[in-house]
């Protein structure tokens, strides 16, 4: 490998009153490249970076989606108009919604207005994840780590089009660890001598997937089983796989209900899930090899 490198000046060039560090940079890069500490990266190709395009659309609709419903729940309120139901927009929380009538005929046309609004987004939100399921399936490089995850339980297309979008080849991690460091899931420390001190996870590494994760940790709370879905996905994928998968339900929902009897936050205990959710996602990107281009 060829490293091109400037020698610095002796005083760091100045433009206005912002200091230039081009030539400072240079000098720290070749020490580094001659220690051995800089890694490799590899940039995504053509069909990941589509995938990532798909997927970030898809997340654009679904803020637009949530801020609509907001909105419309808002309004609502205002007017101390109160769901009792358990749960909110299921096909009872909507026949309540087109069932509310205002005396003024302006009222009406706003609430009318609010809810085709929240029927637009929904109906984008639904295509526009048929598109990634349908893009991520038919990719060659994309399809076999795609449907490996699946086996995975609270990994389903989406969760598992985004790993693969935003990580590519997982077999580009050492080891576990260095996947949880890069997703920003381990915790903070600040330590001297004997004091050791760990705070809240960084968040230093990609936040698509950190959130994917962590929303699909909360599933581990039930009892393991192979539900009729899993078993669907789970079709074709190989038999290791599909044994690491039923080793992270085990292990997984065993740990929620281990920390979360020991007095800690649902919250705080779905993040050290997520963050083991990880690993083996990690594992699994082991097993299964990624076309080359």
């Amino acid at each position: 490998m060829r490293c091109l490198v400037v020698a610095p000046s002796k005083t760091p060039q100045r433009t206005g009153d912002r200091v230039k560090t081009d030539r400072r940079d240079a000098t720290k890069l070749a020490r580094f490249l001659r220690a051995g500490e800089l890694v490799a990266i590899t940039p995504p190709d053509r069909e990941t970076e589509a995938l990532r395009d798909v997927l970030r659309a898809r997340e654009d609709v679904v803020f637009a989606q949530r801020r609509a419903r907001q909105q419309l729940s808002a309004f609502l309120l205002r007017h101390d108009r109160k769901w009792t139901g358990k749960s909110t927009w299921t096909e009872a929380h909507l026949a309540w919604i087109h069932a509310q009538r205002f005396e003024s005929e302006a009222q009406q046309q706003v609430l009318e207005d609010y809810v085709q609004e929240v029927r637009r987004l929904t109906a984008r939100l639904a295509e526009a994840t048929e598109r990634v399921e349908s893009f991520a399936g038919a990719s060659r490089r994309c399809a076999p780590l795609y449907t490996a995850l699946q086996a995975l339980r609270g990994v389903g297309p989406i969760v598992a089009a985004t790993v693969v979008a935003e990580l590519g080849d997982l077999r580009r991690f050492p080891s576990a660890s260095k996947l949880m460091s890069y997703l920003g899931l381990v915790p903070r420390e600040s330590s001297s001598g004997p004091r050791t001190w760990r705070g809240s996870i960084t968040k230093a590494g990609n936040p698509h997937v950190r959130w994917k994760l962590i929303e699909s940790a909360w599933l581990y709370r039930h009892r393991p089983a192979m539900t009729i879905r899993m078993e669907r996905r789970s079709k074709g994928v190989p038999q290791a796989v599909r044994d690491i998968a039923w080793k992270a339900q085990k292990r997984l929902h065993k740990r929620y209900w281990a920390m979360t009897g020991r007095g800690k936050r649902p919250q705080t205990t779905v993040v050290a899930i997520a963050r083991e959710l990880a690993g083996f996602i990690w594992a699994v990107g082991q097993v299964v090899e990624r076309p080359a281009a």
